[in-house]
């Protein structure tokens, strides 16, 4: 008894051999396989066959069931697929099977080529057209900028009125740049809030008009080199308020905390 179970133990396991693809999927159209191993048509023997169609349970060659006048489209180009099968009068979809996943994975589709000509030809059309409307977005993107800078650099000329112009305009243009999270692009700058405006001011002069970057690059604390610069800030803006008036160096601070007003 042992000597029998030391020899069953002992005797190798034979490998099952591997299961071939199931059968396609019944489509509700024209259905074309890649195989996986070499297949010769069962009708003509020509083979090994890139693309076969399976009609009787046999393999037949595209020639011999009327195809073979069809290009091959692969997958990729959702809007080219599908205008390229209603372009063409016959088409089928070209599938593979995946031992990985155990199913048949989609791999194009064959098409007429006129019908594929006539697919592109509507794609670049629309290309064209999404060329055309990106440009004009663009243009009007842009003169909506210009507008607010505009605007933005007459709020900064209103609440200071000595402020030069030329000034004036490279501050708005600089806090209101699209994309650039300053104190320009927030809610309270495209209203043209006085806590923004001031805020857009006040980050200038301290750039500018003193030497709170020089403070930064020798390793001085940002707090502490502002600090030392609100005094020459609030100088240039007593300077630019036509009414004297005493401005706060941290106006504005609550909108540009977080909002790049230092950029």
């Amino acid at each position: 008894m042992a000597g029998t179970a030391r020899r069953a133990r002992s005797t190798p396991l034979a490998t099952p051999p591997l299961a071939p693809p199931p059968a396609p999927p019944t489509p509700r159209g024209l259905l074309v396989v890649q195989p996986l191993r070499k297949r010769h048509c069962a009708g003509c023997r020509r083979g090994p066959l890139p693309l076969l169609v399976v009609e009787g349970g046999v393999p037949r060659c595209l020639d011999c069931v009327d195809l073979g006048h069809l290009v091959f489209l692969p997958r990729g180009d959702t809007a080219l697929t599908r205008r390229a099968r209603e372009e063409s009068a016959l088409s089928a979809v070209v599938v593979r099977f995946d031992r990985r996943r155990g199913r048949y994975e989609r791999q194009g589709v064959l098409v007429e080529e006129s019908g594929l000509a006539r697919a592109e030809e509507r794609c670049l059309a629309d290309a064209e057209a999404r060329r055309r409307r990106r440009v004009r977005d663009a243009g009007r993107r842009a003169a909506e900028d210009v507008r607010f800078a505009e605007a933005f650099a007459a709020r900064i000329r209103h609440l200071f009125p000595a402020c030069p112009e030329d000034r004036a305009e490279a501050i708005a243009a600089h806090a209101s740049a699209r994309g650039s999270g300053r104190v320009g692009r927030s809610a309270a700058g495209r209203a043209l809030s006085e806590g923004a405006v001031v805020s857009a001011v006040v980050a200038s002069v301290r750039h500018v008009d003193t030497p709170y970057d020089q403070l930064l690059m020798s390793g001085v604390s940002r707090h502490e080199a502002r600090r030392r610069i609100a005094v020459g800030v609030e100088e240039v803006l007593r300077g630019w308020r036509a009414d004297g008036l005493r401005a706060d160096p941290a106006a504005g601070r609550e909108v540009d905390a977080g909002r790049g007003a230092d950029r």
